[in-house]
């Protein structure tokens, strides 16, 4: 079975030289989740943080493995993922997916830190069941975004070479 190519709405999403919203939420990596804010990830250095589908999603599972065999995981920035997913499944992703170099994965059920970076849509079309969208935003310890990417087709995947750009710039 072929999947067909979505066409999203335009957002209007934070782009480069703006602030990055500040945000508390879960963070899960390999031992434990706590409400950790963005700002305290932040200095530790550069973020880049991934939007994106729900985890299990193929987008998701495939933004990793590209991630993970590029090496960006282990880049100048700490690799932080933000999706809809719950804690408990954030776990298993890390632990499935081998990707237990990554700062950690936010959980936001509510989908309102995609709300605030401009970077939701519809479920599978479903009215009223939001998710984000695949989106990249590489933020400074300053909260300054120097670099985004942010889909505009479901599926759709980043630009990874821009990406290794902006993270050797660093």
């Amino acid at each position: 079975m072929r999947r067909k190519v979505v066409e999203l709405e335009p957002t209007d999403h934070v782009t480069e030289g703006e602030q990055a919203p500040d945000f508390t939420r879960p963070l899960v990596d390999t031992a434990f989740w706590e409400d950790v804010a963005l700002s305290d990830v932040l200095e530790d250095g550069p973020v880049l943080l991934v939007f994106h589908p729900m985890d299990g999603a193929f987008p998701t599972t495939y933004v990793y493995n590209e991630l993970k065999a590029r090496s960006i995981l282990d880049s100048k920035a700490q690799v932080v993922g933000l999706t809809i997913s719950t804690p408990y499944d954030h776990a298993r992703t890390i632990e499935d997916r081998g990707i237990e170099s990554i700062r950690g994965l936010y959980s936001d059920p509510s989908n309102e830190i995609a709300a605030k970076y401009g970077v939701t849509h519809d479920l599978d079309g479903m009215e009223g069941l939001e998710e984000p969208r695949l989106a990249l935003f590489l933020i400074e310890p300053d909260r300054t975004v120097s670099f985004t990417w942010v889909a505009d087709a479901w599926p759709q995947f980043p630009d990874y070479d821009a990406l290794e750009d902006a993270l050797d710039a660093l």
